[in-house]
Parts: C-alpha cells; sequence; structure tokens
C-alpha cells in the first residue's frame, strides 16, 4: 500500500513508539491524526508533523469513533491505524500475603485488550467502508502486543494477559477481515527506549540493554516505526505477529 496521500490513526501517538510512528508515517506523506489521552503532547506532536490531533481515551468508543472520522477525511481516506496505547503497572496477585484488589488487574486489560479490540473495530469498518486500491486492499491495522505475552515476568499477570489477548486476536482478526481487504498484523516488542524507561537510572537502562542478546542494548522506537511503514507498504504480511526484541526472552524477573 502507498503511504503517500493515505489517511492514518496513530493512538497512543502523542510519545514513545506512537510518536515516532506518527512522524514516520507523515514524513511518508499520510496525513496523521496523533489521538492519545495527552492532549497537549498530541498537539506539539502533530503541530510538528503537519497532521491533527484529538484527544482521545481507548476506553471511550464515542473519543475513537471522533478520531477514526477525523482521519477518515484524509483524500485517500483512512488506510492505516496503528494502536500503540497501553499501560503497565506491576502488580502481583498477592501482595505481603492479602489478595491484591481487582481494579488494577481490570484497568490493564481494559486500556491494553479491550481499547485494541475498540480500535480495530471501528478503524476496520471505516476502511471496509471505503472504496479498494487498485490491489483490492483497503486498509491495515497494527496493533502493539509485547514479548510479555509469551515470558511474562513477576508482577505482569495483567499486563501479560492483556497483551497475550492482542496476539491471540490477530489471526482470527485477519481472517475476519479479509474479504474486506483489511489486514491486521501485531507487533510485539522486547525492551525499547520509551518515556517510561526514560526514568529510571542510567546505570539500570545499560543493564536492561546488556540483557537483550544482539544488538545488546534498548531498541529504538524508529526501529519500531520502521517496521510499521514496512508492514504497511507489503501487502503479504497479514495475520501475524512479529517479534521485535533482539532474540530477548524475559526471565522471571
Amino acid at each position: 500500500m502507498e503511504i503517500e496521500t493515505a489517511g492514518a490513526l496513530v493512538v497512543g501517538g502523542a510519545s514513545g513508539l506512537g510518536e515516532c510512528t506518527a512522524r514516520r508515517l507523515a514524513a511518508a506523506g499520510a496525513r496523521v491524526v496523533v489521538a492519545d489521552v495527552d492532549e497537549p503532547r498530541a498537539l506539539v506532536v502533530a503541530e510538528g508533523i503537519g497532521g491533527l490531533a484529538l484527544k482521545t481515551d481507548v476506553t471511550q468508543e464515542s473519543d475513537l469513533a471522533a478520531a477514526v472520522a477525523l482521519a477518515a477525511e484524509a483524500p485517500d481516506g483512512l488506510r492505516v491505524s496503528v494502536n500503540c496505547a497501553g499501560i503497565g503497572t506491576p502488580q502481583r496477585l498477592l501482595s505481603k500475603g492479602a489478595v491484591a484488589p481487582m481494579e488494577g488487574f481490570e484497568r490493564t486489560i481494559t486500556v491494553n485488550l479491550l481499547g485494541t479490540i475498540r480500535v480495530l473495530r471501528l478503524a476496520a469498518a471505516q476502511m471496509a467502508s471505503q472504496e479498494p486500491l487498485g490491489n483490492g486492499e483497503r486498509g491495515v491495522c497494527v496493533n502493539t502486543a509485547s514479548i510479555a505475552a509469551y515470558e511474562g515476568q513477576i508482577g505482569q499477570v495483567a499486563y501479560s494477559a492483556s497483551k497475550g489477548g492482542v496476539v491471540g486476536l490477530t489471526l482470527p482478526a485477519a481472517r475476519d477481515l479479509a474479504q474486506r481487504g483489511v489486514r491486521v498484523v501485531t507487533i510485539a516488542p522486547g525492551i525499547f527506549d520509551t518515556p517510561l524507561l526514560g526514568t529510571l537510572p542510567e546505570e539500570a537502562r545499560e543493564s536492561l540493554g546488556q540483557s537483550v542478546p544482539f544488538p545488546r542494548r534498548l531498541g529504538s522506537p524508529d526501529e519500531f516505526a520502521a517496521l510499521v511503514e514496512h508492514i504497511v507498504a507489503n501487502g503479504m504480511l497479514n495475520g501475524e505477529v512479529i517479534r521485535l526484541d533482539g532474540a530477548l526472552r524475559m526471565a522471571p524477573r
């Protein structure tokens, strides 16, 4: 699919992986809508790339519907949807011998898994309503999982479950949307140099990077964005989960 002139929606596009993806798609010629719960930061990113910004909470259907509609106003319609929104608050099942409250688990799964489904279904519905391109394709939806879906660490029960759900829905969603000409692909990143890790001491960041077999460093958000760009361009990528982790397999802690 040609990115130039396409409408692109990047949910969670105000920082980290999403911001870099928004910038890369815009540089390739896409008309990008930066949708994020952090509206001031989304506005800054959008202004810098000649795009549009909209405050968007993935737990709110109306927010996402508005973001999809805005992205669909591009001359070529909405062709690319990327969801990078997510949270990852650590929480064990038992804390000091007591049962952990459900609220944290529910919040993580609501944002990461149900939020992904909300973005996917609304974006796909818009894409399916549009005229197909020359090859019959109408759009591509890129989800973000995590290698924690496969090797979750201690304290990642809810996070791993939510990302495991994103991994699990990828193939059936691609099959579901195949007749509509909409592709679905998921990226499962490892340890990336995002604002979340930026709060850690440099020594801790260096240690995390050294745990990656090769290259022995933290992943760059631009490497994630480059993969998104390739997924959009490569029409044979569909129904697949791509690990982007430097061969890292997470230890229990």
